[in-house]
């Protein structure tokens, strides 16, 4: 009944298998891989006929966590996995990306590729098993694609690169100082085509040893997908890229003039308007059979790409004037605005962030319901691309992919140099505004963001900032590296290269290769160009903070406290009876930790002050020999017992109460009265022992020597 191909490898320190022929046998192409206990299943379709007029190629991935992979039910009211999760989308990101190139060009049939996690091991991150059943399911599906890819992960421990650290080893980097990256690299056999990272100020050499050690590691693996579809691969697609050449001649005939006027304007609208009306032109020259051609677009696109990559690889020349390596006009802004509690304004060309940063207490952290397990998270950066930052109407909705993994990039860039949660304990909101775009608002919100939190008065170990590179390779080899991309160039170039960073080192590196053939050689010019862009961006950046910014008074104060563990409960109370007590007495919110770390926050210091003071005389012990302000609360016959001490009571006994002879303690001393008292001691039975009469009761100070020898004579 089932026709099962199975192959298996040993790689790093778990067995990698992939499986077809038993399950969802009516898809072109399906595969189930599994690392460890780590099992995804991938399964890919698609059309069998081009949709008429389509000019794009609608490629669409999937990638789903399914809670019972790890044997949990989802959180929240509905038990029922819904939208995707902030995971799952950036997944999606990492499979598609370097996938997406791999396919013939003017291959427009819709396709679907859709990952189902089955298993998860809690050790070995579904995400890049993912991968590669993806890359396996479409190599094996009949689709033209010109792969396989493979991936893999990397972390950086002590100098050595680490394949596939596992899940626990990736969690929250910044409270692990040993773990210094958490790097994914894509790529087929002969190139990398993708990398994604997190990184803690690694120099430009080590980020490039990182991606040439995950391109080694992956190779077997892209073997064993190859031993996979010799077995078990379907029928290639029957399909023959278009020939569309003699139209492209006739476009380039009469429109490659007006074209090169149109790209030779600095201003992104004109220029746009300006190649729009080129193309109108070209398209009045042309009969109604060109006209009605489905390859048209592909042609004046072409003609578009030829015309800008043309001048920068022979003329060193770029569209806005600019030289390769030169970095646009930039204008950095702090303060901007009155209430919010941290705010920057970065510009830099036709590029704009407005960020702004907010800080809260406990209570706002971020809880994330994973696979792995719950947590919390205290630092938050969120990217919104509105349309009228392109000058264009469009409709608006709930976060896109797009402003999902822009925004995750900027806070990959970020994390590295954020305090710790014990030198800073608020929980940190980013939000990055694109109101300008054109090349780079990823870059643009890393840049802001270090400015707004250091607007916000976050010590950053560091400020951060970010650059994007480009590149133009031509068949012959010759190549141009493009420092600050536009908008443009981004879109017909052959590389998106973002690094973002400290003056020390790398934090984050992201990169999309629309060809095969990035030598190393590239690579390390291309990082060695972005690191002087980089630090010249942070030159800029310096301009707007020349002093440490002033904590905003609008923001909340937190202060921190540690008390023994033993102690949370007598701080907590019966049925949270107490803290209930201190936070409606003090007015200020208060949050226990496990380890007993308590975070009390407000705007008002009195408020702080008497929460502290309140949760301090519960779990602190008294001191002998020191003075402390108390109340009468009971007279009796041989004394007065006070309480002096949180809810500590003790006794002053009535020869400890004056330097005289008392018939009754109530000859001098009434219930409620306020006192001062000195601790001598604790009897054998445990007994607090208290004196007055050693602490002048005017000042709260410890009486004069004279008075006391006067005491020892009587």
């Amino acid at each position: 009944m089932f026709d099962v191909t199975t192959k298996s490898m040993q790689w790093g320190e778990e067995t990698l298998t992939l499986e077809t022929g038993k399950v969802a046998r009516q898809a072109d192409g399906s595969v189930i891989a599994t690392l460890g206990e780590t099992s995804v299943m991938a399964n890919v379709t698609f059309a069998k006929e081009q949709k008429p007029g389509q000019d794009f190629f609608p490629l669409t991935v999937h990638y789903q966590e399914k809670y019972y992979a790890a044997g949990k039910i989802p959180g929240g009211f509905f038990k029922r996995e819904a939208r995707p999760t902030e995971k799952e989308t950036l997944t999606a990101r990492l499979i598609d990306r370097p996938c997406r190139p791999l396919f013939v060009p003017g291959f427009k049939n819709e396709v679907l590729v859709m990952c189902t996690v089955l298993s998860h091991d809690l050790v070995n991150d579904p995400d890049i098993v993912a991968m590669i059943a993806a890359s396996a399911a479409l190599t094996i599906s009949g689709v033209p694609f010109m792969g396989p890819i493979a991936g893999c992960r990397v972390g950086f421990v002590d100098g050595e690169y680490v394949l596939n650290p596992t899940v626990d080893d990736m969690h929250q980097l910044r409270l692990n100082p040993e773990q210094r990256l958490d790097l994914v690299v894509a790529g087929t056999k002969d190139a990398v085509m993708m990398v994604e990272s997190e990184a803690y100020e690694l120099t430009e050499a080590e980020m490039l040893g990182a991606v040439t050690f995950a391109h080694e590691q992956i190779q077997p693996v892209i073997d064993l997908i190859i031993a996979l579809a010799e077995s078990a691969a379907k029928e290639p697609f029957d399909f023959t890229p278009p020939d569309y050449s003699a139209l492209y001649d006739v476009v380039k005939a009469a429109g490659e003039e007006q074209m090169r006027a149109a790209f030779a304007i600095t201003d992104k609208l004109e220029r746009q308007a300006a190649v729009a009306a080129a193309v109108e032109a070209i398209k009045a020259t042309l009969s109604e059979e060109q006209l009605e051609d489905a390859n048209l677009g592909s042609a004046i696109k072409k003609l578009e790409s030829v015309v800008l990559r043309g001048d920068v690889v022979k003329n060193g020349r770029r569209i806005d004037g600019r030289a390769l390596d030169q970095v646009r006009p930039i204008v950095a802004e702090t303060g901007l605005l009155p209430r919010t509690h941290g705010s920057a304004l970065f510009t830099r060309g036709e590029t704009q962030g407005l960020v702004v940063t907010t800080l809260g207490t406990g209570d706002d952290e971020q809880f994330i319901d994973a696979l792995h397990g719950n947590f919390k998270s205290n630092f938050l950066l969120h990217y919104n691309f509105p349309p009228y930052s392109v000058g264009e109407v469009g409709r608006v909705g709930s976060p896109g992919r797009r402003e999902i993994g822009h925004g995750k990039l900027a806070w990959r860039a970020l994390q590295a140099v954020l305090p710790a949660p014990t030198d800073f304990p608020y929980t940190i909101r980013v939000v990055s505004e694109i109101t300008e775009s054109n090349g780079s608002s990823s870059m643009a919100s890393v840049c802001g963001g270090s400015l707004s939190m250091m607007d916000a008065g976050v010590p950053l170990k560091a400020p951060v900032a970010g650059v994007a590179m480009g590149l133009v390779l031509e068949d012959d080899g010759s190549y141009g590296i493009l420092t600050d991309i536009l908008g443009d160039e981004d879109h017909l170039g052959d590389m998106d290269f973002k690094v973002a960073g400290t003056e020390n080192g790398i934090t984050s590196l992201q990169m999309d290769i629309k060809v095969a053939g990035i030598t190393p050689e590239i690579m390390e010019k291309a990082l060695a160009q972005a690191k002087d862009g980089r630090l010249h961006i942070l030159g800029e950046m310096a301009k707007a903070l020349t002093e440490a910014a002033a904590f905003s008074v609008h923001a909340p104060r937190i202060e921190t406290m540690q008390i023994p563990t033993d102690k949370i409960r007598e701080v907590i109370g019966s049925g949270g009876k107490v803290i209930r007590e201190i936070v409606e007495t003090s007015g200020a919110k208060v949050d226990i930790n496990d380890d007993g770390v308590i975070k009390i926050a407000s705007a008002d210091g009195d408020a702080i002050q008497r929460a502290y003071d309140m949760i301090y005389s519960i779990v602190a012990e008294p001191e002998e020999g020191k003075i402390y302000k108390g109340k009468v609360v009971k007279i009796v016959d041989f004394g007065a017992f006070v309480n002096f001490f949180g809810k500590r009571d003790g006794l002053v006994h009535v020869s400890q109460i004056e330097n005289r002879r008392l018939n009754h303690p109530s000859d001098v001393l009434k219930e409620g009265q306020e006192v001062w008292v000195k601790l001598l001691g604790f009897d054998d039975r445990g007994k607090v022992r208290l004196s007055m009469k050693v602490v002048d009761q005017e000042t709260g100070e410890e009486a004069k020597k004279e008075e006391k020898k006067e005491e020892e004579a009587e």
